[in-house]
């Protein structure tokens, strides 16, 4: 079982991160924000996906009018993701969002964040201090040499700290980098040092392939060590597959459920139907179900029911045929051609009695 780490809890509009909430999963949209029909349509399609808070892009003034709008209008908290500009953060706390995110290390004016922090106070709007590899102080980059995990974590609590300092508390914390044990450093060193919540991510990790595995193995090392209490999966590709991405790994740890998983074996000589296709088949038809089922496919009888006990619907293939089982019990033999059509209804048995 994983221990979280014991931090404060903020609220980033009605969600509630740190303490003993559940990790929240966040995206962020890749519309020109002031284009609002679209930017609006891209946070629905998330929010369906899963994705609990939403990041906009507001580098212009055009797109922090377009914020009151958006948060309006959005069925999940918006955060405004705010850089360089003091202008363009006030200009956003009018909108009625829910956040922002604010990287001081391109700020670094201390009276400006200070009114900003005030201003958030006021609101009670929360910030996500950010602190970025590409982004570091001057005065760190000479010390260090080069932005190491010890870097960016004497960043980040140098900077929250300053926030401290000035009566603000309602923040959480990213240290991002695009290396993976850099990453995992600096988040070890902040979370031992500081309650406070982290959000956490690899950041340009890449496309959807290779970028979702290194995701995985620096994400899934930072929640096994119990630290993460908000994360994004960065991607090169459509933002759903961040949120998509994210709940497999969090699933993964046994820490959060939602969508189907599917246990299949491996190809070997003992298969006798064509298990990649059959997979597929059934990922790409069971893509959009939200109820946490495992679902099994087995390419062969030998371990099949045994090895995949814990799943709630199962097949178990051989020669023409396959068994449907659930919850490790028999159900019936189907025919090849229609194995995958009656695991599906019983999946959608399962789903609307879920629903009930």
């Amino acid at each position: 079982m994983i221990n979280r780490r014991k931090t404060r809890e903020i609220y980033v509009g009605n969600v509630k991160i740190g303490g003993d909430a559940p990790i929240v999963v966040q995206s962020m949209t890749d519309t020109k924000t002031h284009n609002i029909e679209e930017t609006l349509n891209q946070i629905n399609r998330l929010a369906n996906a899963g994705c609990e808070i939403i990041r906009v892009a507001a580098p212009t003034e055009a797109d922090a009018l377009a914020l009151p709008e958006i948060v309006k209008n959005s069925p999940i908290p918006v955060i405004a993701d705010i850089h360089f500009s003091p202008r363009i953060a006030f200009l956003a706390l009018e909108s009625g969002i829910h956040g922002i995110r604010l990287n001081p290390g391109n700020i670094n004016d201390k009276a400006k964040i200070k009114e900003i922090l005030q201003e958030c106070k006021n609101k009670n709007i929360a910030v996500r201090l950010g602190v970025n590899s590409g982004s570091l102080e001057e005065r760190l980059l000479e010390k260090y040499g080069y932005p190491s995990g010890e870097a960016l974590a004497e960043s980040a609590l140098y900077w929250s700290e300053f926030f401290e300092s000035v009566g603000f508390t309602n923040f959480k914390v990213s240290i991002k980098g695009s290396d993976v044990l850099q990453n995992i450093e600096a988040n070890k060193i902040f979370a031992e040092k500081t309650d406070v919540p982290l959000h956490i991510g690899i950041t340009e990790a890449g496309g959807k392939e290779k970028g979702s595995i290194k995701s995985a193995v620096g994400l899934g090392i930072l929640f096994y060590l119990g630290i993460g209490d908000t994360v994004r999966v960065s991607l090169t590709a459509d933002p759903e597959e961040e949120v998509k991405t994210a709940y497999q790994i969090l699933q993964s740890l046994g820490i959060r459920r939602r969508g189907v998983e599917i246990i299949s074996c491996p190809t070997c000589g003992r298969i006798e139907v064509n298990l990649p296709k059959v997979v597929e088949q059934v990922e790409e038809k069971l893509k959009d179900v939200k109820s946490p089922l495992k679902v099994a496919i087995m390419g062969c009888v030998v371990n099949a029911i045994g090895e995949a006990r814990e799943a709630d619907i199962g097949l178990a293939c051989g020669n023409k045929s396959a068994i449907l089982f659930k919850n490790g019990q028999p159900l019936k033999r189907v025919s090849e051609d229609e194995m995958v059509d009656e695991l599906l209804k019983e999946v959608q048995n399962m789903e609307n009695i879920d629903k009930k």
